[in-house]
């Protein structure tokens, strides 16, 4: 349909007739016809809707403002129509507008806001993660209840997945981490004639601390992260909504036997981390100390005391449990978008690298303390 704005003065009286449908797409056409206008010697300004077949919202915003300016410049403003639905429009967008005197200055948040707000959500976080400890807990006593709760089939994929594949990558790098801290080691002991002390140090640094804690970061970074983005994606997917709905408990079905499995895992991987870095450390005392494998293993067979081998062994579950519980809560704490799930692994990676440190501080402690 057609639209006009047609200005008419007359002496000091201004007449502004507006003709079709007054929408959005037309304003900023007549915006540019009244800017041409001068209003100096303007006392009275009529606006002329008799023509005028539509009126929007956004043309009635732009009415109201055209009004305030008069008014503002002290100039008579009155509405010439004869259209209810347009008077009610115009005086509903007046009523509902609000009128700010003043936008407020942004403030800018101090260092102790910053640091409220990061505790606060560090304080729901860890009430986020008590509530999965719990439930989780719940589970299993249920889960132990019976043996015929016990997923086994799923307990043995988790055992194949977290365990026979990491035994290649977890092999590997112990043998280096033997190799590396035995040549460093080596260096030093020459220089004093104890070449035959680093079958001690070996023994000693690598089953008790070295192969559990390189174990436990690898398999973080390895199944961890596989957890939180396994659960993140079933998540997504609706998958565990949809378990929910046919009886079917995420707990029972996911959570569990990854965790069962990943307790049992470890300790074995730990076990094959301490042979190949044993291995390096004596294929680095051959070469560079001359200590031949029959006199490395008379030497460790004589000085190291076999409860290093189990101090080493026992972080083993406590390690895997943190790494399963921290993927899993944090899988499940995936939103509905695909980069919550690359963001929660990475958390999750750290978090487990992280909580494993601070395990293996704590058992150094206890046992240090206790003579052990």
């Amino acid at each position: 349909m057609n639209h006009s704005l047609i200005i008419t003065s007359s002496g000091s009286k201004l007449s502004l007739k507006f003709s079709g449908e007054f929408t959005l797409y037309t304003i900023s056409k007549y915006q540019n016809q009244i800017d041409t206008i001068n209003f100096n010697d303007t006392q009275s300004v009529v606006l002329d809707f008799t023509e005028l077949s539509y009126l929007d919202t956004a043309s009635a915003i732009f009415i109201n403002s055209l009004e305030r300016k008069f008014l503002d410049k002290n100039i008579g403003f009155d509405i010439q129509c004869f259209s209810n639905d347009i008077l009610d429009t115009i005086k509903l967008v007046k009523k509902e507008t609000l009128t700010a005197s003043k936008i407020p200055p942004l403030t800018k948040r101090t260092p102790l806001d910053m640091v409220g707000e990061m505790s606060y959500a560090n304080y729901l976080g860890f009430l986020s993660f008590m509530a999965f400890i719990g439930e989780l807990f719940a589970t299993k006593i249920y889960y132990l209840k019976s043996l015929n709760n016990i997923r086994y089939k799923e307990i043995a994929f988790e055992l194949n997945e977290s365990m026979v594949k990491a035994f290649l990558i977890i092999s590997i790098t112990s043998f280096l981490i033997g190799v590396v801290v035995a040549y460093q080691s080596a260096y030093q002991l020459k220089i004093y004639g104890a070449n035959i002390f680093i079958v001690d140090m070996l023994g000693i640094s690598i089953l008790r601390e070295l192969a559990p804690l390189i174990t436990a970061i690898v398999i973080a970074g390895r199944s961890g992260s596989a957890f939180t983005a396994q659960i993140g994606a079933m998540k997504i997917t609706e998958e565990l909504d949809a378990m929910r709905t046919m009886g079917f408990d995420p707990y029972v079905f996911l959570v569990m036997p990854r965790i069962i499995a990943l307790m049992i895992a470890m300790p074995l991987l730990i076990f094959v981390a301490d042979i190949m870095a044993i291995i390096g450390g004596m294929v680095i005392a051959n070469i560079d100390l001359g200590i031949t494998p029959e006199l490395f293993l008379e030497r460790f067979n004589s000085v190291i005391d076999v409860k290093h081998f189990f101090i080493g062994i026992l972080k083993g579950p406590f390690f895997a449990f943190l790494i399963a519980t921290i993927g899993i809560y944090r899988g499940l704490m995936v939103k509905n978008d695909t980069q919550s799930i690359g963001v929660n692994t990475t958390k999750s990676v750290v978090e487990a690298i992280f909580a494993v440190i601070v395990c293996d501080a704590i058992f150094s402690i206890l046992f240090t303390n206790m003579g052990i």
